[in-house]
């Protein structure tokens, strides 16, 4: 697609009726959920947006669409099938090519302005395959409930990211003697000025200590979709989608911890080991939501489904951890009580998801199958899952319900 088909493409969205002016990009009226088995998402309907498949509609404004978990049998996720999530109004539609570019300013020696052919140029292409998750992710699961978008589990996905790595462009920039952070902001502006603009920030040990932290133009062989982050975006691998800023647009280094709202009192956990505290009590202190939980899910069959008994059926899911890496994944259909090792396919990297399958025969009834994961270093997931108020860091034992007859 070129610069000026992209800017139209999106632009005649404009005129296409009362819901795409609410969505402010739909390209296609709403239909029934197929997510009937799914009380959290039964009821929802499934919409198109440009560059995208039918997704899971959670909100309009800002745009929050959720991925269908029957797209997570393999371990990379399709770009038109990939989870959007903003947190301000309206969100951008096009970019102008000819005069975006990433600002770097701050407390740099030398302020850059980067086009995004400089991007691609003039400097090393860097390569990682990493799962971007929202921190709210299944956050409709909880109980008690808690306030935030009320996600099923589909605010996930994996992709091969390609970009430059951060600290290249930071030391392109000459980041000076007491810094302390890298803050980014992107090119969704908030309507209102009493909205706060959305910025994250990064220690500048952290990005100048991790290769994989980049600023990513390609997404699994081709552009990044305008609302996963065109014509750039912010990748960090193994921590929450927070950071990972979309439609990115300026980089400053500050000689400060940056606390404006979307680092505090936004996007923190409980300042304990499990980042919980007991159902509906509020923590003494908190601290940034930073990596992943352990978490695994069963992609084929989908909950609800009808399968034939004493008829082999393959079990396929994905893994995933916040960067030691997948070491087993293991299955169970009788609530718990024994458990066996699934197959993993193939190692994309520490940061990746981690197609896993277990072939499985039925004897008739209704059945419970369950999986876990276990990462490098040991950690897996609970059958009693975690509570904190903002809704984050779910990772317990998954299950679904089959009926065999």
């Amino acid at each position: 697609m070129t610069r000026s088909h992209r800017r139209d493409f999106l632009r005649a969205v404009g005129g296409l009726g009362t819901f795409a002016v609410s969505a402010g990009l739909l390209w296609r009226a709403p239909r029934a959920s197929a997510q009937q088995g799914d009380p959290i998402l039964a009821g929802r309907p499934l919409v198109r947006y440009p560059e995208k498949t039918d997704l899971i509609l959670l909100t309009a404004r800002p745009t929050q669409l959720e991925t269908p978990m029957s797209y997570f049998d393999g371990a990379i996720t399709p770009n038109e099938a990939f989870f959007v999530r903003y947190h301000t109004f309206p969100v951008p539609t096009s970019v102008d090519l000819g005069t975006w570019r990433l600002r770097v300013s701050g407390l740099v020696d030398r302020p850059l302005e980067l086009s995004l052919d400089d991007l691609k140029s003039k400097f090393a292409k860097a390569a990682v395959t990493a799962v971007t998750q929202c921190s709210g992710n299944s956050r409709g699961r909880f109980a008690p409930r808690v306030l935030g978008g009320e996600w099923g589990d589909g605010a996930m996905g994996n992709a091969e990211w390609v970009g430059a790595r951060l600290r290249d462009i930071l030391a392109t920039a000459g980041v000076r003697q007491g810094a302390v952070q890298a803050t980014f902001e992107g090119l969704d502006k908030p309507a209102f000025p009493s909205v706060p603009h959305f910025v994250k920030s990064l220690d500048i040990r952290r990005i100048v200590e991790d290769p994989d932290v980049i600023v990513a133009y390609q997404m699994n062989g081709r552009e990044l979709p305008m609302l996963n982050g065109f014509p750039a975006r912010l990748v960090v691998p193994g921590w929450y989608a927070t950071y990972w800023v979309k439609n990115l647009s300026e980089i400053s280094v500050i000689d400060h911890v940056f606390e404006k709202f979307w680092m505090k009192p936004a996007y923190r956990i409980p300042d304990t080991p499990c980042g919980c505290v007991e159902p509906g009590t509020a923590p003494k202190s908190t601290v940034p939501i930073t990596r992943m939980t352990v978490r695994s899910f069963i992609g084929a069959p989908p909950g609800g489904a009808r399968v034939v008994a004493g008829r082999s059926v393959t079990l396929k899911g994905i893994a995933f951890d916040g960067g030691y890496g997948v070491r087993e994944v293991q299955v169970s259909d009788d609530e718990g009580v024994t458990w066996r090792r699934a197959q993993l396919g193939p190692d994309l990297g520490r940061y990746s998801f981690r197609e896993w399958s277990a072939v499985w025969t039925p004897a008739a009834g209704e059945h419970t199958l369950m999986v876990r994961a276990l990462n490098a270093i040991g950690e897996s997931q609970g059958y009693e899952p975690v509570w904190n108020p903002a809704g984050y860091l779910r990772n317990i034992v998954e299950r679904i319900t089959v009926q065999a007859g």
